[in-house]
């Protein structure tokens, strides 16, 4: 699963415009777009997110699960569990 909020941190990360992203993961700019605005996980085929992580991970991205580690070195982003709201 990818949310958008990592989609639109890894193309930050990577230094890709969406156009650029559409292009190399052979997806559409208005895929991209709806992608990276739709609320938290995003959806679609197996086809699409397949090709999304793709090339991500061409550009050198890594994906971090909810509770997973990192697997490699490297620089990168997390965002932290929202923290409790108190009363």
């Amino acid at each position: 699963m990818i949310t958008s909020a990592q989609l639109r941190a890894a193309r930050a990360l990577a230094g890709l415009d969406q156009r650029t992203l559409a292009a190399r993961s052979g997806l559409s700019l208005p895929t991209i777009q709806r992608m990276e605005a739709s609320e938290d996980v995003i959806r679609g085929n197996v086809d699409s997110l397949t090709k999304l992580i793709s090339a991500l991970d061409a550009a050198g991205i890594e994906l971090i699960g909810e509770g997973a580690t990192s697997a490699a070195g490297g620089r990168g982003v997390r965002l932290k569990s929202k923290p409790a709201r108190r009363k």
